[in-house]
């Protein structure tokens, strides 16, 4: 059962203004709390006062799905909907045409939206504890991968100015920049002059200190000879001093590194522990990392995704139809969960030598004419509506259903 009541919190950093409204949109409180226990339970106790119980928790909306609020709202059982603030800046202009705003107006309009369009938003999951430190750990450690590729690219643009040599013996390394050999090449030489002073001995002692275990030998004739190969330079004192940038950059590039390994551990460790990681891992080209973040995105709340379509509406796999009149177009979706559609992108890629059934797919769509990504995403979409039929009925991937052959198709036909 419902109360009616509908409340609409506007955050802040330091505080938040609460407003709580009727069935018929009538104002029955307001209030401004702190960002701390007081302020929480300041409006919890407000709540219970109109009625809030743990029968009928009154709804909440906010316009995040972050910070200690919204974590302790949720503790407590009761549906929070975060309203995107786009959406919430289209519902105030139908409260204030003059475009006056404040506070406690954008906590009556977040109220409103719930009274009057609840059905078309969605609360947040009811994820398990595990589930939430795992998008916790495997976000971060997407964002600590981007801030990798950030780092190795400032590093690299650098390096262009000055140091060419460099880029050009340690242009087939994988990993890049990125790589420890490189890395440790890099400090031990941040200017071509250094670099032209380095013996083998020199050498070998970096890329033991860089792991390497085999081939050192052969490698520190290789990189002997690069460092030696005549290029362009710029003056001495400029060159030192962009040897003195480099290592700054380097060192970011280090830290970087760091914690998206460490971070990776962490997210595998945790995944693994989750009743879903056997099913999710079963899928061609899901390794634990990957399947982390999947996990991290589509939580373990079954109820959270009634069908495969609003899975693959979520992850942007599913196009976007617009039509108006005789006008009709079908366009790939730009309003997606962006972490998720990246690593479908990784998904579908990985599959395509992992999976027969993907392969012939994959092949089928570019015969159509679609291009790699159209095909690989359409490869993504038949993969998520596999992983909701697996995680509903809590069974493994199977090749054979997921990609039937024309064989299997006529014999259920004839059956």
């Amino acid at each position: 059962m419902s109360t009616g009541v509908t409340c609409g919190i506007d955050w802040a950093s330091d505080h938040h203004d609460i407003a709580l409204i009727d069935h018929e949109g009538t104002l029955l409180a307001r209030a401004r709390i702190s960002d701390d226990a007081q302020g929480l339970s300041q409006l919890l106790d407000l709540l219970a006062a109109h009625g809030d119980s743990a029968e009928t928790p009154i709804p909440v909306a906010i316009e995040t799905s972050r910070g200690l609020l919204v974590a302790c709202l949720r503790a407590t059982g009761r549906p929070v909907y975060a309203i995107n603030p786009m959406a919430a800046a289209r519902y105030r202009d139908r409260h204030a045409v003059s475009r006056r705003k404040s506070d406690h107006l954008d906590a009556m309009v977040l109220a409103n939206i719930l009274r009057t369009d609840a059905a078309h938003h969605r609360a947040l999951p009811a994820d398990s504890e595990l589930a939430q430190s795992i998008t916790v750990l495997a976000r971060a450690q997407q964002d600590a991968v981007w801030d990798r590729t950030q780092a190795g690219n400032k590093l690299r643009s650098h390096l262009r100015e000055y140091y060419p040599g460099y880029l050009a013996a340690v242009h087939d390394l994988r990993d890049g920049l990125a790589s420890p050999t490189a890395r440790a090449l890099l400090a031990a030489a941040p200017t071509p002059e250094q670099g032209a002073k380095l013996t083998r001995a020199h050498l070998r002692t970096a890329l033991k200190k860089a792991g390497r275990q085999r081939g050192i030998d052969k490698e520190a004739d290789r990189l002997h000879a690069a460092l030696r190969i005549p290029q362009m330079r710029q003056l001495p004192l400029v060159e030192r001093a962009m040897g003195v940038k480099t290592l700054a950059l380097l060192r970011q590039l280090e830290a970087a590194c760091v914690s998206a390994e460490e971070l990776a551990q962490a997210a595998v460790e945790s995944f693994e522990t989750h009743p879903d990681a056997e099913i999710i891992t079963s899928f061609p080209g899901l390794g634990s990392l990957t399947g982390a973040r999947v996990l991290a995105e589509i939580g373990d709340d079954r109820s959270r995704f009634a069908d495969a379509r609003s899975l693959k509406a979520f992850a942007g796999a599913a196009p976007v139809t617009r039509a108006s009149g005789k006008s009709l177009a079908v366009m790939a979706r730009r309003v997606k969960n962006q972490r998720l559609a990246a690593v479908g992108y990784v998904w579908a890629f990985a599959a395509l030598t992992a999976s027969p059934g993907a392969r012939t797919h994959y092949d089928r769509r570019r015969d159509s004419g679609d291009r790699h990504t159209t095909a690989q995403r359409n490869l993504f979409n038949r993969f998520l509506g596999c992983l909701h039929h697996c995680l509903d009925k809590q069974l493994r991937y199977d090749e054979t259903t997921a990609f039937p052959t024309r064989d299997q198709n006529l014999k259920v036909a004839a059956a």
